[in-house]
């Protein structure tokens, strides 16, 4: 499959977006931090975390101020990301909507289907511009393989989400290790899925998400696609990989060897531009609150 070509390609003529971020762990620091810092189309001009030790430690380097509350952080940005677990997230970005903030928000929306949902809902009320970071979906490799999928009549599908990050080091945290890898996975198969086999009609789960957790979709099309999950197994390097079926070759997504390093840039801009037209992407709060919907389905029909 052809490696595509990153969308951005032009300078960004316009002001950078004021982005304060929320969360200082792993994640924030890693990437949310830094991508957002690179610019040129958005600034971090601040960071809030219940810890304000670590809030020190990921804003120092960017020069970012270092926010004594929530409230002062909104007072000094017109766009908030959030890394976060998701129900801390559900409650601040649901507040920061509701202050006319801009929100980039991390998957899942909420810990439940009616956290999700008061957040989607809050968006849409607000009218503010929303973001989801379905890191897979800002790649230029995903997304020639998204356009090939839609031109081909797919009778089937299968597809892997599997790693070791529950079993130890920094991404092994209370609510992954509570909820599993439906929560913290199956966005990212179940919106590849939608959006490359054709919309789930319906969908069914099976087994421990702690451990290994089987989908099954119905496709509204007809096709009927599969997905296999864990956080909890002992693989060399995670594995993301979709196989569409049908008349024609198979069609693969591997994402073994992919750089996300790719994707950020990408998201990056098209936030900003989502930002400043105020016209969100496809993957806003909606597609979130979508993605969360299958999920709850899918745990109401082991």
């Amino acid at each position: 499959m052809s490696t595509g070509t990153s969308t951005v390609t032009s300078e960004w003529s316009g002001e950078a977006v004021r982005v304060g971020l929320v969360g200082a762990g792993p994640w924030a620091r890693g990437v949310h931090a830094r991508v957002l810092a690179a610019g040129p189309e958005t600034r971090l001009t601040g960071v809030w975390a219940r810890r304000p030790e670590a809030a020190r430690e990921t804003a120092a380097p960017y020069g970012a101020a270092v926010a004594a509350s929530f409230e002062e952080l909104l007072d000094g940005c017109e766009a908030v990301a959030f890394a976060v677990p998701p129900a801390v997230q559900a409650e601040l970005a649901l507040r920061a909507a509701r202050a006319g903030k801009a929100l980039l928000l991390e998957k899942p929306l909420g810990i439940d289907l009616e956290s999700a949902r008061r957040l989607a809902d809050a968006v849409a009320e607000a009218g503010v511009v929303s973001q989801v970071v379905l890191s897979n979906r800002y790649h230029p490799v995903v997304r020639q393989f998204l356009a090939t999928a839609r031109t081909l009549d797919v009778s089937g599908a299968r597809a892997n989400m599997l790693s070791g990050a529950f079993l130890g080091g920094p991404f092994a945290t209370p609510w992954r290790l509570e909820h599993g890898a439906l929560l913290d996975l199956g966005p990212h198969v179940l919106d590849l899925l939608d959006a490359a086999v054709g919309p789930v009609a319906g969908i069914r789960g099976t087994g421990d998400p702690r451990r290994w957790y089987e989908l099954t979709c119905e496709h509204a099309n007809g096709a009927v696609s599969q997905a296999s999950l864990s956080g909890s197994v002992n693989v060399p390097e995670g594995v993301t990989r979709v196989e569409l079926y049908g008349a024609r070759p198979p069609l693969v997504l591997d994402g073994a060897g992919l750089d996300h390093e790719e994707a950020w840039p990408v998201l990056r801009r098209e936030f900003a531009t989502a930002v400043r037209t105020g016209v969100p992407g496809e993957l806003d709060a909606r597609r979130g609150l979508r993605l969360q919907t299958l999920l709850d389905q899918a745990l109401g029909q082991r």
